[in-house]
Formats: C-alpha cells, sequence, structure tokens
C-alpha cells in the first residue's frame, strides 16, 4: 500500500486530539484514524451554526473560540481550544441551539458517518458526547443538585444476588429463607425464567392473616409476573415506577434475564447522599452525634456530583446549604435548652460561608450580632448560645477556627454598636492584624436571626469603606502579598521541600487572590453582593471593569475551582484526606496549559490593581 503523502499532517492532528477531551481515552490507533477523516475549516468571527446548515458532524477547535447559545440567545458555554461540540446533538430536545464564532477560527471537521461510527465503537467515547447537552445545561443552572442525584443510574444500587425459590417451596420454608438472608423478598424462578415475587407483606396479609397452613407453596401467594425495571434505568426511574405502581420490590433485568432486585430502602439508603435529603434530616435531629452521622456521606456526595458533572460553584452552593443547615439546628437546640433569646440577634457567616463558596474541609468563620437593647444580663445568654453552638459544629467536622475568629471570641460576639466601632477602629488603622480579620470580616452574610441587624451592619461597613482610600490601599497590599505561582516563561513554582515538596496550593495561590481582588473592588463601589460570581457580575454591570476582564477573571475563577473540586473527589476515591496540593506533573498537558492561562489573568489583574493603588502603596 502506498504511503499517505498526507502523513506528517495527520500525525500533527493526532497529537492534537491526543490533548483533548474525549479524545485522549482512545487508543492511539483509533486517534490517528480519526485524523485521516478530518476536514479542515476556517470559520470566520460572527459566523453562526445551527442544526439547519450543520451537516452533523463533529467540530473541534483547534484555535480560536465559539459560544453555544439556546434559542433566546442565552448564553450556555463559552468553548475555546480542544474543546468540541456536534451541534445535532445539542439541540435534541432543545430546539433552536445554535453555536457562534466569536473569535476567527481553525477548526477540525469529522464528518458525521467517522463520528457515530467512533461512537459506537466506544463507550467512554459516545457516553461523552451522549451527556454533553446535560453537562451544558448544568452549567447555565445554579442549582440542579437534586436532578443530578436522581440521574444516577441505578447499577451500582441493586442487589445481584437475589434470594431465587421454585414455585413449590412453602410458605415456612420462605419465611426461613428470608430471615436467614434477612431480605424482604425472594423472587419465584422455574429455571432461569421469572414467574412471581413474594414480600413480606405479602407473607402477613395473604398468608398469616388468612390463616394458610405453614406448607402453603408460595404459588398460592406470590404476585405473578411482577414489574420489572432495566439494568440501565436511573434511580428516577426507579422511584417513578414503584411511586406510580405502588411497589416496593422491583426485578432487575438485563437482556431479558433476572440480574437482581432493587427495594425501596436501597433508594432510601441512596438518597441519603442527596443534598435535599441531607438539609431535611439535618433539621430533625437532636443531638450533634445524629448530625454527625448523616455528614459521614458527604465524602461520597462529593465524589458523585463531581462524577456527574455538577459544575464547582453549584457544588459549593449544596455544601453552603448543609453547613447552613447545621447552624440552624444547631441554634434551635440550644434555644430549647437555654430558653428563648433576651433580645432579636443575628448568627453571622464569614469568609468563605458568607460567599456560599464552601468546600470540604472548612473551618469556622463565624460571629454574633446582638441588639443594642442587651443588658449586660443577657450578653451571658449569648456566650452560652455561642459556645454551644461552636462546639457542636466543631463535633460536626467544621473545627475551631485556629485564629478564633468564632462567636465563641468576646471581638466576634457584640451588640450591633460595637462592632460598628470595631469596623470604625479597623478601617481608621488598618494594622497588618486590622486587614488579616477586615478579608474574613468584611465577607459577612445573616445565617440565622434578625437579618435587619446584618443590613444594617454591612451598610456601615460599606460607607466606610467607599471614602477610605487609606484604608483600600492597605487592603491591597494585603491582596498584593498572595501571588498565583508562575515564574519566568510561565513555569509553575513549587514548594522545594517539606510534605508538600513540587506542590502548589490551589486554593491559596489560585482561588484567594481572585477573591482578595474582587472583594476590594466591591468593596470600593459599595456593592452589596458577597459570593465572587455575583461580584465580579455587578461590576461589569456597574462598568467598574470591562466585560473581557470580568469574564477573564471569572473563567479563571470557576476553572481553579473546579480543578479544586475535581482534586479533592480524586483524593476522597484513593482514600486520602482531601487536600488543596495539587501536583503540576501529575496533570494533563492541556490541563496545565488552562491552568497557566487562569494563573496569568490572576497576575495581570494583581499588576492593575497595584497600578491603580501606586500612590498609596
Amino acid at each position: 500500500m502506498p504511503a499517505d503523502p498526507r502523513q506528517p499532517e495527520i500525525s500533527a492532528v493526532a497529537e492534537f486530539l491526543q490533548q483533548c477531551v474525549p479524545f485522549d481515552q482512545l487508543p492511539a490507533d483509533a486517534r490517528h484514524s480519526i485524523a485521516r477523516h478530518i476536514q479542515i475549516l476556517y470559520q470566520r468571527k460572527g459566523e453562526r451554526i445551527d442544526a439547519s446548515k450543520d451537516d452533523a458532524g463533529l467540530r473541534i477547535l483547534r484555535s480560536g473560540a465559539a459560544e453555544i447559545r439556546s434559542s433566546q440567545g442565552q448564553l450556555l458555554d463559552k468553548l475555546g481550544e480542544g474543546a468540541s461540540f456536534n451541534i445535532h446533538g445539542l439541540d435534541i430536545g432543545d430546539e433552536g441551539v445554535s453555536a457562534h464564532i466569536i473569535e476567527d477560527s481553525l477548526i477540525y471537521l469529522l464528518p458525521r458517518v467517522y463520528y457515530e461510527a467512533v461512537r459506537a465503537q466506544f463507550r467512554a467515547f459516545d457516553r461523552h458526547f451522549h451527556s454533553q447537552r446535560s453537562r451544558r445545561l448544568r452549567r447555565a443552572a445554579r442549582h440542579q443538585p437534586n436532578t443530578n442525584m436522581m440521574m444516577l443510574p441505578i447499577d451500582s444500587l441493586y442487589s445481584r444476588n437475589p434470594l431465587a425459590l421454585p414455585p413449590t417451596t412453602t410458605l415456612q420454608q420462605t419465611a426461613q429463607a428470608m430471615s436467614e438472608r434477612r431480605v424482604s423478598s425472594a423472587l419465584i424462578m422455574v429455571d432461569e425464567t421469572l414467574q412471581g415475587i413474594v414480600t413480606d407483606r405479602d407473607l402477613r396479609t395473604r398468608a398469616l392473616a388468612r390463616g394458610l397452613p405453614p406448607n402453603t407453596p408460595i404459588a398460592h401467594i406470590m404476585t405473578p409476573h411482577p414489574l420489572q425495571i432495566e439494568h440501565s434505568a436511573t434511580l428516577f426511574d426507579a422511584i417513578l415506577q414503584m411511586t406510580q405502581k405502588g411497589v416496593h420490590h422491583l426485578p432487575v433485568v438485563q437482556h431479558d434475564k433476572v440480574v437482581g432486585i432493587i427495594t425501596s430502602s436501597d433508594l432510601m439508603l441512596a438518597r441519603r447522599d442527596d443534598p435535599v435529603y441531607l438539609v431535611q434530616h439535618l433539621s430533625r435531629q437532636q443531638d450533634t452525634a445524629g448530625m454527625k452521622a448523616i455528614l459521614d456521606s458527604l465524602p461520597t456526595l462529593l465524589v458523585e456530583v463531581v462524577k456527574g458533572g455538577m459544575r464547582a460553584h453549584q457544588v459549593s452552593h449544596v455544601l453552603t446549604a448543609i453547613s447552613d443547615a447545621i447552624t440552624h439546628r444547631l441554634i434551635q437546640l440550644a434555644i430549647n435548652a437555654l430558653g428563648p433569646a433576651p433580645v432579636s440577634f443575628c448568627w453571622l457567616g464569614f469568609g468563605s460561608q458568607a460567599r456560599g463558596e464552601q468546600l470540604l474541609g472548612a473551618d469556622q468563620d463565624n460571629g454574633l450580632l446582638i441588639d443594642d437593647s442587651a443588658s449586660d444580663t443577657d450578653l451571658d445568654w449569648f456566650r452560652r448560645l455561642a459556645q454551644f453552638v461552636c462546639d457542636g459544629l466543631n463535633a460536626c467536622g467544621y473545627v475551631y477556627c485556629p485564629g478564633k475568629v468564632m462567636a465563641t471570641t468576646d471581638e466576634w460576639r457584640q451588640r450591633l454598636q460595637g462592632w460598628r466601632a470595631t469596623v470604625d477602629s479597623w478601617t481608621h488603622t488598618p494594622t497588618p492584624d486590622a486587614v488579616m480579620r477586615v478579608s474574613i470580616f468584611f465577607d459577612l452574610r445573616a445565617v440565622y436571626g434578625d437579618a435587619q441587624l446584618c443590613e444594617q451592619l454591612q451598610q456601615h461597613m460599606l460607607q466606610r469603606t467607599q471614602v477610605d482610600t487609606i484604608f483600600l490601599a492597605a487592603l491591597a497590599a494585603n491582596v498584593l502579598e498572595q501571588t498565583p505561582p508562575l515564574g519566568i516563561f510561565r513555569r509553575f513554582l513549587v514548594e522545594r521541600d517539606g510534605e508538600h515538596r513540587d506542590e502548589f496550593n490551589l486554593k491559596k495561590r489560585g482561588v484567594i487572590p481572585i477573591v482578595d481582588l474582587v472583594r476590594i473592588k466591591a468593596l470600593a463601589h459599595g456593592i452589596r453582593a458577597v459570593n465572587t460570581r455575583e461580584r465580579l457580575e455587578q461590576l461589569m454591570a456597574d462598568k467598574v471593569i470591562t466585560k473581557t476582564d470580568g469574564r477573564n477573571l471569572l473563567d479563571a475563577f470557576d476553572y481553579i475551582q473546579q480543578l479544586r473540586i475535581q482534586n479533592h473527589s480524586q483524593q476522597i476515591a484513593r482514600g486520602e484526606q482531601p487536600s488543596n496540593y495539587c501536583r503540576p506533573k501529575d496533570l494533563p498537558d492541556l490541563t496545565r496549559k488552562h491552568l497557566r492561562d487562569a494563573f496569568t489573568v490572576v497576575h495581570d489583574s494583581q499588576e492593575a490593581l497595584r497600578q491603580h493603588y501606586r500612590r498609596g502603596l
């Protein structure tokens, strides 16, 4: 066979595909085969691709950028180098979706016939594009944790060794077998054919209640030809079928062969990892031991939602809602023990809890804001409340703050007038200690109680920060101390020795600099939002920063946060404690490239801040 004259070009395309998801999961010979069928297109900025004009092939961005938009023009996703999309797949069930080329782009097109052939041959490749539309919608939606959990397959939930008995088995023998196996049902089988099912409820209502003799064949009370469910069905499918038909047991089949059984108890056990389940049941616990038992499933929850495609800001929203629920319940239990509060109060969350950006391993950052009418005697009630709640949070895994930023510390438990005086002191004399406290305190949110007290305090805080340029310059100096881990030629800077040698801290060196940058701009312009994404959106809307700069920061923030939760998920799966440290050598080439880009955005934003506050610094 003569050599292909395009061999060097084909090899270059195959090497590029190796860096792209999901092509990186394919064997090398499959990538090379795909490269032979790639067509190269040049598409100009402003061009639009929709289902009516597309040949249903797969487009891979070699360079340039595109946006995916709904029929109403809503931005659903942004795609850059290495990303791929099939507009027909995105359009199914959501007609009108289109791709808009926003930069002159070089595109690799894999024609439909070859694209579908690869999907048919490689399951992981097919699964990626089968779920691409769902992943895109999850990016656009702010809160979809419950739907995400409901779409988990039952494959990991059902029992694969069900109790199977012949129809001639007696009632007594059936009851004995079910007791020995500790199961609530038995499948009645002839050879490998399912004849019926018997449950513990059938034994009570159809046998014992009617006084049937113990030697009666089980076939007399079985439910013949029971409902079945495919092994590929989802948790939602199983719940829906059980609810609609009023049953609690479903035989699981694959290719018409019984492979197991799933019960309502299995579904309830699965839902223990559902965020809605967690929040609901935390609110019913009577002590910290009960709450701690529920929270033991949090690591599993993180692994499953990350595996299911949930985005970082959705994960942090869920985890923050769970910590809020714990705080609520602990305060209610404290009030049950101490009696009603003598005056109105507000339990404050600071830092990541206030921003709605908590992940696993968060410690406590909280305070108490008390109405000015409180007497000195009343203050003792709040001291005991703080002790009860902070001790309970610690017992539940939210460890005491090393810096004692907790309501148990007098400075973080004050009347409103005391808090105002503290804010005035911190902003008037911005010592390093005061600036450190401000960076925590100025992200605050009412978690429980009288939210108006929190609003009054925040309004006072913003009035001070908007006019105090010396304080803002001091805050800027603190922000600029923590730089992203990039050296010359954009090489990663890692720890040189110690426990984390050859690693860097994604939170400390990536996330916190962005949070700090955005906070100082929000304080300087009186923006009330505390969530980093919401602050950025408001800063862009108010034209404090350009849309380009704002979107770059938002993309960098989301990317680093996503890498954090993926890192946590992988560590948990390996049986390790989740850590914010990352080893760049272990990352795929494409991930390292994107991470460098994200750190470069942070570096450039810090330099702009340095220039703005140059005189004050």
